[in-house]
C-alpha cells in the first residue's frame, strides 16, 4: 500500500489503546488523544474517523482559520466522527466542538489529537462530560511484536498459580530497543535507520518543538543540556536543585525560573512524564516520601540526550539499568491503562522502594521491582515481601501479585510466590 505521496506504507500494527477509543466514542461526544509527536496518534485516530481535518497542513490551517473568522458553517461540516488532527494549532476548535456537543448532543462526534498543550490550556473549559481524554504513548514491546505476550498482566491480577514464557529478546537487543524507543516509524526498520529516526525526534524536540509549543523563544543548546541532565537523573528522585546545579556546572548559571520554563515546555510536549508516589495505608507510622520519580515517556529520549548508543549502554550497566527501568515503566503504563489502571512508585523514609505499583479502579494492586540482570532478583523479591508486611491489609486489599520485571529470558514463579517476568514476555 502507498500513501498520498506514492511512498510505500508500513504495515499497521494494532495498538492496545484502540479498545479505549471504541469505548469512549460510545460513551462521550468526543475524545481528545494526547501524547508526544510521532507516537501514532494520527494514524490510529484516522482508523476511527470518517472526516479528517489535518491542521498541521498549512493550507488546511489557513482555510479553517478563515472558516472560524467568518463563522462559516463548514468548520464543523463532514461525516462524523470528524478528526481534527493537531487541534492545538487552532485552539478555538475546542470551544466550538464543546458548543456543538452542548447544543446538539450525540456521541462519537469528534476526535481531536494533540502533540502539545495550547498556550491557554489552563484557562480552557475541561470539556468534562462531553470530551474524554486519552493518553497515547509510543509503542510497548508487545505492540511492536517484540514481546511474546506469554505473561499477561490481567492474568497476574487474577492470581494465576504459575506462569511460563521464554523471551527471545537478548541482552544486546534490549540495549538497542532502549535506544530505538517505541516510535512507530522506527519499528520494523533496519537497525541503523531506526536509531536515526529516534535521534531525529530528539533533534526536532530541542531545535524547534521547545519553542513552537508556546511561542516562547528558547535556546536549543540549553534545551539539550537540560534534557541531558534530566536523562542523567532518570529513574531517580533527583530534585530540581540537583538538575539546576548539574546544568549550571557546564552551561553557566541557570536560575530556577528558566529551568521551570524549559521543564514545563517538555511536559507540555508530553516528553517528561514523571512517576508519581503511591500512598497506601501502612501498619506503622513510617512516613512515605511523596516526591515523583524522574521519567521520560520513552527511554530513547534519554539515550539520545546522553548521546548513548546500544554499545555504550552495554559498557555502562548502571546507566543501562536506569534506562531499562524507563522502558519497563512505559510498557507497564500502557498495559495498566488498557485494564483501566495506572502506575505509581513507592518509597518511604526507611528507603524501602518498589519501582512500580500497578493499581486498578476496584482497589486491586500489584507491586513490581525492575532489574535488568539476574543477580538482584533475590534482593528485589525480598523488598517486595517487606512492602507487603508494611501495608495494612486490614484497611486495603492485599496485593494480587508481586513481580520482578527483568531483562532475562525465562518467566517463572518463585517458591515465595514472587513472579519473575522478562519484559520480552509481558503484555496487558
Amino acid at each position: 500500500m502507498k500513501d498520498r505521496d506514492g511512498a510505500e506504507m508500513k504495515e499497521y500494527l494494532p495498538r492496545l489503546i484502540e479498545d479505549q477509543f471504541e469505548k469512549q466514542l460510545k460513551a462521550s461526544g468526543g475524545i481528545v488523544i494526547e501524547g508526544p509527536k510521532w507516537c501514532g496518534k494520527s494514524t490510529t485516530a484516522k482508523r476511527f474517523s470518517k472526516t479528517v481535518v489535518e491542521l498541521q497542513r498549512k493550507k488546511v490551517l489557513e482555510l479553517y482559520r478563515t472558516y472560524l473568522s467568518t463563522q462559516d458553517e463548514n468548520v464543523l461540516k463532514g461525516e462524523r466522527p470528524i478528526l481534527f488532527d493537531e487541534w492545538q494549532k487552532l485552539p478555538e476548535i475546542w470551544d466550538l466542538v464543546r458548543w456543538d456537543l452542548d447544543t446538539n448532543g450525540g456521541r462519537g462526534q469528534y476526535i481531536l489529537t494533540g502533540s502539545a498543550k495550547p498556550k491557554d490550556d489552563a484557562k480552557r473549559h475541561s470539556g468534562t462530560g462531553r470530551i474524554a481524554k486519552i493518553i497515547m504513548r509510543p509503542m510497548s514491546l508487545y505492540e511492536s511484536r517484540e514481546s511474546t505476550g506469554e505473561v499477561s498482566l490481567r492474568d497476574l491480577f487474577n492470581e494465576v498459580p504459575s506462569i511460563s514464557g521464554n523471551s527471545s529478546v537478548t541482552f544486546n537487543r534490549i540495549a538497542f530497543l532502549v535506544c530505538r524507543g517505541g516510535w512507530p516509524e522506527a519499528v520494523g526498520d533496519d537497525d541503523e535507520t531506526a536509531l536515526l529516526i529516534a535521534e531525529n525526534y530528539y533533534r526536532s524536540l530541542t531545535d524547534t518543538d521547545i519553542t513552537d509549543v508556546d511561542e516562547i523563544k528558547r535556546n536549543p543548546d540549553r534545551a539539550r543540556k537540560i534534557l541531558r541532565s534530566y536523562a542523567r537523573q532518570i529513574s531517580s528522585f533527583a530534585s530540581n536543585t540537583t538538575i539546576k546545579d548539574d546544568v549550571s556546572a557546564s552551561n553557566g548559571t541557570l536560575d530556577e525560573k528558566t529551568l521551570s520554563s524549559y521543564s514545563n515546555a517538555f511536559r507540555k510536549l508530553y516528553v517528561i512524564e514523571d512517576l508519581p508516589a503511591w500512598d497506601p495505608k501502612l501498619r506503622s507510622k513510617t512516613v512515605i516520601r511523596t516526591a515523583d520519580k524522574r521519567q521520560f515517556v520513552d527511554p530513547s529520549i534519554a539515550a539520545a540526550a546522553l548521546g548513548a548508543s546500544p554499545a555504550d549502554l552495554i559498557n555502562d550497566l548502571n546507566t543501562f539499568g536506569m534506562l531499562f527501568e524507563c522502558l519497563c515503566v512505559r510498557d507497564l503504563r500502557i498495559y495498566a491503562e488498557s485494564l483501566g489502571g495506572s502506575v505509581n512508585q513507592y518509597r518511604d523514609f526507611s528507603d524501602l522502594e518498589a519501582d512500580a505499583i500497578v493499581h486498578l479502579k476496584n482497589g486491586d494492586w500489584g507491586a513490581a521491582e525492575i532489574k535488568l540482570g539476574g543477580d538482584m532478583i533475590d534482593k528485589a523479591a525480598e523488598n517486595l515481601l517487606r512492602l507487603v508486611n508494611r501495608v495494612d491489609t486490614d484497611r486495603m486489599k492485599k496485593p494480587k501479585f508481586l513481580m520482578v520485571l527483568t531483562g532475562l529470558n525465562y518467566a517463572y514463579r518463585r517458591p515465595d510466590g514472587v513472579y519473575v517476568v522478562p519484559i520480552g514476555c509481558l503484555k496487558d
